[in-house]
């Protein structure tokens, strides 16, 4: 099982069906180091392939969630000195690619994932968080698009998500300037659902949340995400039929809906069943 794995960069915590994911680096600022861009998107997709929970928190140690992408990163050598340039762009392009899927999966997984952020979300951070289902932060926390302070373009996803999540002018702003935008400021924008006084209270709140989340039916829950996600990036009509084929295939109201029918009955809890396991290695 995913908890009982250990991680260079993380630690895992699976409780109530939820599933607590945290950032274990605080000295490095919780920097994307080498060892995160291979343990994060593993720790993901173990959650997923195994439905070992019905929603993921993630949340970081120390004063800043996260300082983005560690520097030792863009220095390491990926053995290209001598690669003909067409090739050696053609493979970091590729990188690049890869780069970005560690951060699409928070959006593929089927369950919803939901974001405590104290201090500074910097750099990779912001697409890091820009992928998850919600947003909450503590009042000292800020984002900041740093790469053009770099010289560089942010390439790993917020400057795709971020403008279906705050207007676009905003986000050119950020993007372009590489200011901070204190959480007040993005609970305004709507990049944060609330804003909590402290790291600890934050927590409490966002795992109520997730548990809250957990309690309904996960087959209905993944059926929003997908159907949300889906609406965000197509048309009304188009959204509309999709939501009709998921419906005329997902929708068995004599499990899940009777369920919760007889648990209101019985005055208890529902139960619901699992969403089946993947295993990744077979087809059948």
């Amino acid at each position: 099982m995913t908890t009982q794995k250990t991680y260079k960069t993380l630690s895992v915590d699976i409780n109530n069906k939820v599933a607590h994911i945290i950032l274990t680096r605080p000295d490095a600022l919780n920097s994307m180091n080498v060892d995160f861009w291979h343990e994060f998107p593993s720790v993901i997709h173990d959650i997923n392939n195994q439905s070992a929970a019905r929603a993921i928190v993630i949340s970081s140690t120390g004063k800043h969630f996260s300082a983005g992408m560690d520097l030792a990163v863009f220095s390491a050598n990926t053995g290209t000195d001598n690669v003909e340039l067409g090739r050696k762009h053609e493979q970091l392009r590729r990188l690049v690619l890869k780069l970005q899927d560690c951060f699409s999966v928070l959006e593929s997984v089927r369950m919803p994932v939901l974001m405590a952020i104290q201090g500074g979300c910097i750099g990779g951070a912001v697409d890091m968080v820009t992928a998850a289902d919600c947003r909450y932060c503590t009042s000292d926390a800020f984002f900041s698009i740093e790469e053009t302070k770099l010289g560089m373009t942010a390439d790993v996803g917020t400057l795709q998500r971020l403008p279906k999540l705050i207007s676009i002018g905003l986000v050119k702003e950020l993007a372009y300037t590489g200011r901070r935008m204190p959480a007040a400021e993005a609970k305004q924008a709507g990049l944060v659902n609330q804003v909590f006084d402290d790291h600890p209270s934050m927590l409490t709140a966002v795992l109520a949340i997730a548990e809250d989340i957990a309690s309904r039916s996960p087959l209905a829950v993944a059926g929003c995400k997908e159907m949300i996600n889906y609406a965000r990036d197509h048309s009304v009509a188009d959204s509309l039929n999709y939501m009709s084929v998921w419906q005329s295939g997902m929708f068995q109201p004599q499990n899940d809906m009777m369920e919760i029918f007889k648990a209101k009955a019985q005055n208890r809890a529902p139960e619901f069943e699992e969403l089946t396991q993947i295993n990744p290695t077979t087809i059948f």
